[in-house]
């Protein structure tokens, strides 16, 4: 993971300025691409580099603690092929984290969903996630992939 990014600030005067940051923490484009689309990595390395182990998740009313999560990620990585994670929206002030980004996927038999994710969150101390609350909304696939975001 890189140790700096780089946004455009929108700036009256010059309309866009490039504004370069320490990352000091993880982001949730990283994790998704780490967890989902990464073939071969070990499923608890990746969460340990991302969750905290005391990490809970609440996804579209539902909650999960780490090992619950980490039960869906499994079972995800059986059935998704490829994908992508589109970053419309991110904001993060001290340890507090909110997004806006869709996930595009491509499932073993061939079948594509996307969803869009609205996501606030909280890192713990060290930069890794300890609670991410979300909901998400199927753009496009069938519709007994609603339950894509928190099937296990």
């Amino acid at each position: 993971m890189s140790n700096t990014t780089t946004d455009t600030t929108t700036d009256f005067a010059t309309r866009t300025t490039p504004r370069t940051h320490a990352r000091t923490h993880t982001d949730i484009a990283t994790a998704l691409r780490d967890l989902l689309f990464s073939p071969g990595s070990d499923l608890d390395e990746v969460a340990d580099r991302h969750f905290a182990p005391d990490y809970r998740q609440r996804t579209d009313g539902s909650w999960a603690d780490r090992a619950g999560f980490l039960d869906h990620i499994a079972h995800l990585r059986t059935v998704v092929a490829e994908g992508s994670v589109e970053v419309h929206e991110e904001l993060s002030d001290g340890t507090l984290y909110a997004d806006r980004h869709t996930v595009h996927v491509t499932k073993k038999d061939g079948s594509t969903v996307s969803m869009e994710v609205y996501l606030f969150g909280e890192f713990a101390p060290d930069g890794r996630f300890r609670r991410i609350e979300e909901t998400t909304l199927m753009l496009d696939g069938d519709p007994t992939d609603r339950n894509l975001g928190s099937a296990r």
